[in-house]
């Protein structure tokens, strides 16, 4: 659940955060890390769209989503419509729409977010 005085839907990066902003997420983030067995995320589920190469980045947040009782999908461009011609946007969109609550995703187009962010659904 977001702090009382969050008000945006997405957070894309930390451009154009205010420092009072910054300072609410560190706090969460804080929070987070003291009580690290919490079912804050439980009966959410977080699917990990990277379509470039990751480990480090991948595993620690897919251990974070875990830690935080999330449900994980991982999921990679190998294998799925998006190699056979599917938009990012249509992937995002039937993740969507089979009950992916949260998204994480690294991309190698720099501005992929922007376009995304708009279509998701708040939960």
């Amino acid at each position: 659940m977001a702090p009382r005085d969050w008000e945006r839907k997405d957070l894309l990066g930390l451009e154009g955060l205010s420092a009072s902003e910054i300072e609410t997420i560190l706090d969460l983030a804080a929070s987070f890390k003291q009580d690290a067995s919490s079912d804050r995320l439980k009966g959410r589920t977080v699917a990990f769209v990277f379509t470039e190469p990751s480990t480090r980045t991948r595993s620690s947040f897919e251990m974070a989503a875990k830690r935080l009782g999330a449900d994980v999908l991982s999921f990679s461009p190998v294998g799925s419509s998006l190699s056979k011609g599917e938009t990012l946007l249509d992937t995002f969109l039937n993740l969507q729409a089979v009950g992916v609550t949260h998204f994480v995703v690294r991309h190698e187009r720099s501005g992929v977010l922007e376009d995304l962010a708009p279509c998701s659904r708040p939960r």
